[in-house]
């Protein structure tokens, strides 16, 4: 420290500090830093660029102040690019590039400070071929803008620097005009002015961004399609340059590592001498594309293709078509090699199978071939089991245009046995389609089989319309017995999301061919089924409502019963609203008393099964806790006892024209049927009179017993000694509201 402080000082010169400072660092070789620092402060900047080269070559230094190689290795590029006039101890060209091939990731900064330092010596041109040379060799967008960026703003420097001195040359060109020199020799007074051509050579430089630019994306990855068709776009109004492209990138692109598309560089080439008039050399093109490796086969059958097309819009079409054969002809295989080593052959010995070239030969067949050759096309398609289910349909569709109806049902057959469902369903729909609206009635057994054959066939989740389209078939041709059959077939195997409408749709058809009687049938069948639960629901409700509609009544109660067992209250409220209003035009007090009490049972039920998660608890009374009885609170006991009365005043307000005690009419939907339920006091004048002899349970029919019967007094039924208790006259709600007091 006492040495720093010495040679810090004013009046030490500056040799003499340099000296103690070297025989200091022979003693302390870790300072070498402060020596760096203090030759920059005396401005000896070759001495500094002389130690920092041996602080970045010795591999055993450490830096006190925490520099990295790197960072000391920039710094000295830095102070040779600024100072190369009194740098002259180091081959800096040969340094920096040295530093340009080491460290990678600051290329573009090394490769200005090379150009920096060929600026600050006054080598304009040299310091132009080396901007040039990094434009060339950069593979980042980074230091590629780092250089453009650089290069830019040197020749803009130096336009201005030209533009100012021929500024200046002007002015003094006008004072020799007023001296004695008159001008006439050129090579006296020519200034050397190049304004034009820096100009020019400015605007080159920036219209050629997008060219330098996709030639350092070609250089990270040489096998990217997009980027030299971008590259290609690039030269749209330079004929020669695209086909210098061209070239260069079908030559530079691998197929197994391209990135992209690589068959449509060929494609794009042979277009492109295609649009400019010269079809010899797009064929040429497409006959070298044929012969590339391909990765995948649908790229080869594509080029085969475009081929095609070429030579369609050149009116070539024998040529197209036997393009195509030699397309699809099998090529020879190798002895040793077995079919199932096929993957291990190159695309050219695998194209033959191309679904996409076979479609486009199909097509040229038929729009300039023969039917021969179209079918013959089509067979051996189905031959190769390359066919999909939509070439059997245009093959099937061919054959009825040319009136080959029985050969188009052989196709069908043949997709049909090639295909499972659901890859089927289009070719049995259009099968069957054809086939029905062919010969209806003419050939019914046959139709039948078709359709036995397709619903043995078809899975369960889709075969609703081929039942349905079989139904139609017996409708309009066949026998209606035979249709209700298929009906119940079908709802046996349909999914249990689609049966309710196809039982819908049973029930309709039934009714209108056989009546009530087979629709009681068909609901029974359909109730009795291990059906879910909203279904069996569903249904047990349409059932109570035709038989309410037929008058009846009980039958329609008992339905309702037993879909009520499926409806939790809380959730289905509007199916025991029906029955609630059901019970109101049709039923009486005990009915009506019987509904709640199902109700009641049905809501604990759901309760106690946490059915979707609705807990409904029953709180016991207190006094029948230790007995376990569940029974409802008292306020739900009174509601429900006043929902019964509003119930019955709305059943009493229906009014009874009868006014007989202990009933109330019914009705039926429609204002007709028979009354159900009514008990009247009017005699039938054809009722059969059986007498009111009683028989005995044991069997003793003939022997009559004697009892002695005594009236009881009127006072037993009164109340507070009121004679009258019971009214002939009072309703089923007067006697409700008695009962409860």
């Amino acid at each position: 420290m006492h040495i720093q402080g010495f040679i810090r000082q004013n009046g030490v010169p500056v040799d003499t500090a340099r000296r103690i400072y070297r025989r200091y660092l022979k003693f302390e070789p870790g300072h070498a830093e402060e020596y760096v620092e203090f030759l920059k402060a005396r401005g000896r900047w070759d001495e500094v660029a002389e130690r920092l080269a041996k602080i970045v070559n010795d591999e055993t230094f450490q830096s006190l102040a925490g520099k990295s190689k790197h960072e000391m290795w920039l710094e000295l590029c830095e102070i040779v690019a600024t100072h190369p006039e009194e740098v002259d101890c180091l081959d800096v060209d040969s340094m920096i590039r040295g530093g340009i091939r080491k460290f990678t990731d600051e290329v573009g900064r090394l490769w200005t400070c090379l150009a920096d330092f060929y600026i600050r010596r006054g080598l304009f041109e040299k310091a132009r071929d080396v901007y040039e040379e990094g434009l060339a060799t950069v593979i980042t967008v980074r230091d590629f803008s780092l250089i453009f960026d650089a290069y830019t703003q040197f020749e803009e420097s130096v336009l201005s620097a030209k533009m100012e001195s021929a500024a200046g040359g002007a002015l003094d060109d006008d004072a020799e005009k007023d001296g004695s020199h008159c001008g006439s020799d050129f090579l006296l007074t020519d200034s050397g002015d190049d304004l034009d051509l820096r100009l020019a050579r400015l605007e080159f430089l920036m219209s050629r961004r997008p060219e330098l630019l996709s030639s350092v994306m070609l250089r990270q990855n040489p096998h990217n399609v997009h980027e030299w068709r971008k590259r290609i776009a690039l030269f749209e109004d330079d004929p020669a340059r695209q086909v210098l492209t061209f070239t260069e990138a079908v030559t530079s692109v691998d197929p197994s590592k391209a990135i992209g598309k690589p068959h449509a560089l060929w494609v794009d080439f042979a277009k492109f001498y295609e649009i400019h008039g010269d079809v010899e050399n797009s064929r040429v093109v497409f006959e070298k594309a044929v012969r590339v490796p391909y990765s995948a086969v649908d790229d080869l059958a594509t080029v085969w293709c475009e081929w095609g097309e070429l030579e369609l819009r050149q009116q070539n079409f024998g040529g197209a078509l036997s393009l195509m054969r030699r397309a699809t002809t099998e090529p020879p295989r190798s002895p040793g090699l077995q079919q199932t080593n096929s993957e291990l052959l190159p695309v050219q010995g695998r194209v033959f199978k191309s679904l996409k070239l076979w479609t486009f030969y199909c097509d040229l067949e038929e729009s300039l071939g023969s039917l021969d050759s179209a079918q013959a096309v089509y067979n051996r398609m189905i031959d190769l089991r390359i066919a999909s289910p939509q070439i059997i349909l245009n093959f099937a569709l061919l054959l009825q245009e040319n009136k080959l109806f029985e050969e188009s049902y052989k196709v069908y057959e043949r997709g049909i046995s090639l295909f499972k469902f659901p890859h089927c369903r289009e070719i049995w729909q259009a099968y069957l389609k054809d086939f029905v609206s062919r010969f209806g009635s003419k050939k019914l057994e046959r139709a039948r089989d078709l359709f036995e054959h397709c619903i043995a066939a078809v899975p369960s989740k889709e075969s609703k319309p081929f039942f349905l389209e079989y139904v139609r078939l017996e409708e309009e041709h066949g026998l209606a017995r035979r249709a209700m059959d298929i009906y119940e077939r079908a709802c046996e195997k349909v999914p249990n999301d689609e049966k309710l409408d196809l039982y819908e749709l049973y029930a309709s058809r039934a009714m209108d061919s056989f009546g009530v009687g087979k629709v009681r049938n068909i609901y029974e069948a359909a109730i009795g089924q291990n059906l879910p639960d909203g279904v069996t629901k569903v249904l047990c409700t349409r059932y109570a409502r035709l038989e309410r509609k037929l008058g009846e009544v009980d039958r329609a109660r008992g339905l309702y019963i037993h879909a009520s067992q499926f409806a939790n209250p809380q959730q289905e409220s509007e199916f025991w609203e029906e029955w609630n209003q059901f019970e109101i035009r049709h039923g009486n007090e005990d009915t009506f008393r019987e509904m709640l009490r199902i109700k009641r049972s049905v809501s604990a039920s759901f309760s106690q099964m946490h059915f979707n998660m609705a807990t409904v608890e029953l709180p016991s009374r207190a006094g029948n806790s230790d007995s376990g009885n569940l029974q409802p609170p008292v306020n739900a006991r009174r509601q429900e006892s006043e929902a019964l009365e509003e119930s019955m005043a709305e059943l009493e307000r229906g009014g009874l024209s009868d006014k007989i005690e202990g009933f109330v009419k019914a009705r039926t939907e429609g204002g007709g049927g028979v009354a159900v339920g009514v008990v009247s006091s009017i005699e039938d004048p054809d009722e059969i009179d059986i007498g009111d002899e009683e028989v005995e349970e044991d069997g003793n029919a003939g022997e009559g017993i004697d009892v002695e019967q005594t009236l009881l007094p009127e006072s037993l039924f009164s109340r507070d000694g009121e004679v009258g208790a019971r009214d002939k006259n009072a309703g089923a709600l007067d006697r409700f509201k008695r009962q409860k007091l």
